[in-house]
């Protein structure tokens, strides 16, 4: 399950004067700012997340700049959850406004075509696998209306037999769609979409793939050499992973909850020059960790401690999710900017990221609707 546009979309309900209007969420462009979120009028115009407001104002000049209201979403949030918790299947979140759910024993022993006509049950004559999949779609259907009834949003619902499939269902039909991937459908589903689309195929993965001619995922499903020469020990899952196959659980306990990096200086600085160097260095090391373990982060975090020890934090959570170095070296810079943190030399400048799943793909081309 996903939100769509989730942050802009809560303004948009809260304000109905913004409905049907190119919303940013983040500061506004005549200030030294970032965008948290755009809704789907505003990315029209080429608005994302981790774009300079600045940017996103010559490219969206009718957009309508609103400040993040952080503690609004996270209240949304645990609304939402509570609803996909109170299914009875098995919940992970992975961010802000989105989760993964494993209803296999809350459909056991449903029709497989429950709320379907009885031609359709009559001549249903898929594998089992498929079966299962199909008597999830009462369920999907029943969760988006409960948020749109209960909370005046839109999700889009993903429906398949592993994590992967899923993620890629659920960024399929958006906004407020419901897609199933089925086992007798999936190789011919991935075909055609881009390599960055797969799970841990970050930038750098995605470019050693491109320079060897491997721009489609069902080029990674008719290559015939070793993937090893390309992407190492990644290889087998890749191929896995092009032909649909993931054997990944719900983490319901994820150990690895955030990823930092922090410097402390010899001497008690407020150089600014010293300080974007630093902030760089530690951003690229995040992004490093976050290419090897295969994940993108949703929240970027400052961490800074003054001559007397005085410790502090601040945070920043965006849509959609980040990988680059110069997204989260950005962000970094505005924390510290818009909190005038800087107030004084410091002891210790830290950066960190959180809400860490695997990178969104690219746009999906229509597929099943359901």
């Amino acid at each position: 399950m996903d939100m769509d546009a989730f942050f802009a979309s809560v303004e948009q309900r809260d304000r109905p004067e913004l409905k049907g209007k190119p919303v940013i969420v983040g500061s506004p462009p005549s200030q030294r700012g970032v965008v948290s979120a755009a809704s789907y009028e505003a990315r029209k115009f080429g608005v994302r997340s981790a774009m300079p407001s600045a940017t996103a104002g010559r490219l969206c000049p009718k957009g309508i700049f609103v400040r993040p209201r952080m503690e609004s979403y996270k209240a949304e949030s645990v609304a939402i959850m509570n609803i996909l918790a109170g299914t009875g299947a098995r919940l992970e979140p992975v961010s802000i406004d989105e989760a993964y759910m494993d209803a296999t024993e809350v459909l056991r022993g449903i029709s497989p075509m429950l709320g379907q006509s009885p031609t359709a049950a009559e001549n249903f004559t898929e594998t089992d696998a498929d079966k299962a999949l199909y008597s999830a779609l009462p369920l999907a259907r029943e969760i988006r209306r409960r948020i749109f009834a209960e909370r005046h949003l839109t999700a889009t619902v993903g429906i398949a037999s592993n994590k992967l499939l899923a993620k890629l269902a659920s960024d399929f039909q958006k906004p407020n769609g419901l897609t199933l991937i089925t086992e007798r459908d999936k190789v011919a589903f991935l075909r055609p979409l881009p390599v960055r689309s797969l799970h841990g195929v970050g930038r750098v993965t995605e470019q050693v793939l491109l320079d060897a001619g491997l721009l489609t995922i069902g080029d990674l499903q008719d290559y015939p050499g070793d993937l090893r020469a390309l992407v190492g020990s990644f290889a087998r899952q890749l191929k896995d992973f092009a032909f649909g196959e993931d054997d990944r659980p719900l983490e319901l306990d994820n150990t690895l909850k955030s990823i930092s990096s922090e410097e402390t200086f010899l001497k008690d600085t407020a150089d600014r020059g010293i300080l974007r160097a630093s902030l760089r260095s530690q951003a690229e090391d995040v992004a490093r960790k976050l290419e090897r373990n295969r994940l993108a982060a949703k929240t970027v975090q400052v961490k800074l401690r003054y001559g007397d020890f005085t410790t502090l934090s601040r945070q920043i959570t965006v849509e959609e999710p980040l990988t680059e170095a110069r997204e989260i070296y950005r962000f970094a810079c505005f924390l510290l900017s818009r909190e005038r943190l800087v107030s004084r030399p410091l002891r210790l400048l830290g950066v960190g990221v959180s809400h860490l799943d695997a990178p969104e793909g690219r746009q999906l081309r229509l597929w099943r609707e359901v």
